[in-house]
């Protein structure tokens, strides 16, 4: 099989080249574009992570592609309707990243509200002073979680240790888990007027896309905090810049930005609302880098290296047996 892989970091790309023996791999740590298809145009299969646009005109320049593993949850940037009707196969990494990401949720929640980050520089300045560093305990705070798939419920976890009220969202409601864990589903309106933190965990999605926008945060309390780890477009950010500035909520930590993929590769050409959110210092922006622990790269590149196997396994088996002898060989009976 002819192989490629993108977006490969290099503590990766020898577990890659040990795990596909007889292969013919191409490994590359940019994503792929248009601009790089021609280096892989007769790949059977293709593996990329987020910020490879899978989309039609890709996949119309891959003629011998039959296997798109993305090493993610999300495959909002594949175009899964074309993919389906060229028959090719889309794997994903069904779960991998309930702990890392949710207890990064609970580190961006606790830096803002015990004011860490700026605790932190004023110290570096050698300023010990505690002028503007008094923070907030999150016992018997509400935190409203959207989206209570298997790492928002994660989260809900966790926030019952911290003795945490909690409100969720979502448009199936798990209604075990929420007897189980002792929370409760409530509406959206309801979610964000009486939440004091609110975090996001649902799927990248035309029905989620600036979820949280100007009408949305009108409804927060006016001392609320949002935190985002799941998807940039979830929210409006020139929607929440102007709230910043305005004051209509206290804080936000994020993880994840709209258009983050233009952002990673042109940093020096922010728009001016990143640029105003990089400045305020009740904001945190982190580089997509909840899901970076030691433990999640090993699932997802484990989970990848077997749906690839298993898709070659397959294929050999419905593969002609004159088509699976070299010429020469011999077989016993």
């Amino acid at each position: 099989m002819n192989m490629a892989f993108f977006e490969v970091r290099e503590e990766e790309k020898e577990i890659i080249r040990g795990a596909f023996p007889g292969h013919k791999l191409k490994i590359y740590d940019y994503p792929l574009s248009e601009s790089n298809i021609d280096e892989v145009e007769n790949c059977d299969i293709i593996s990329t992570f987020i910020y490879s646009k899978v989309n039609s005109n890709i996949l119309k320049r891959l003629p011998n592609v039959k296997l798109i593993t993305t090493r993610s949850t999300g495959f909002e940037h594949i175009d899964l309707d074309f993919a389906k009707a060229r028959k090719i196969e889309v794997k994903n990494v069904p779960s991998y990243g309930e702990s890392c990401v949710a207890e990064y949720t609970f580190s961006l929640i606790l830096s803002i509200v015990k004011k860490i980050r700026l605790s932190s520089e004023k110290t570096r300045k050698r300023n010990f002073s505690l002028d503007g560093l008094q923070g907030q305990e999150l016992k018997g705070k509400t935190l409203g979680v959207i989206g209570t798939g298997a790492i928002g419920l994660k989260v809900i976890k966790i926030a019952k240790a911290f003795e945490m009220d909690i409100l969720a969202y979502d448009i199936k409601e798990n209604l075990e888990a929420s007897r189980n864990l002792n929370f409760s589903y409530t509406s959206l309106k309801n979610l964000l007027k009486s939440s004091d933190i609110i975090s996001l965990h649902v799927p990248a999605a035309p029905e989620t896309k600036h979820i949280i926008n100007k009408n949305a945060i009108s409804q927060f309390k006016p001392q609320a905090i949002l935190i985002n780890t799941a998807r940039g477009d979830l929210i409006n950010t020139l929607d929440l810049v102007k709230a910043l500035q305005e004051k209509k909520l206290s804080g936000a930590a994020l993880d994840v930005l709209e258009n983050e993929s233009f952002i990673k590769e042109k940093p020096n050409f922010l728009t001016p609302e990143i640029k105003a959110l990089l400045e305020m210092e009740n904001v945190i922006i982190t580089p997509h880098n909840a899901f970076n622990t030691l433990e999640s790269n090993k699932k997802i590149l484990d989970c990848t290296i077997e749906s690839i196997n298993n898709f070659i396994s397959n294929s050999a088996a419905q593969m002609p047996l004159s088509q699976m002898i070299k010429p020469g060989a011999i077989i016993n009976d």
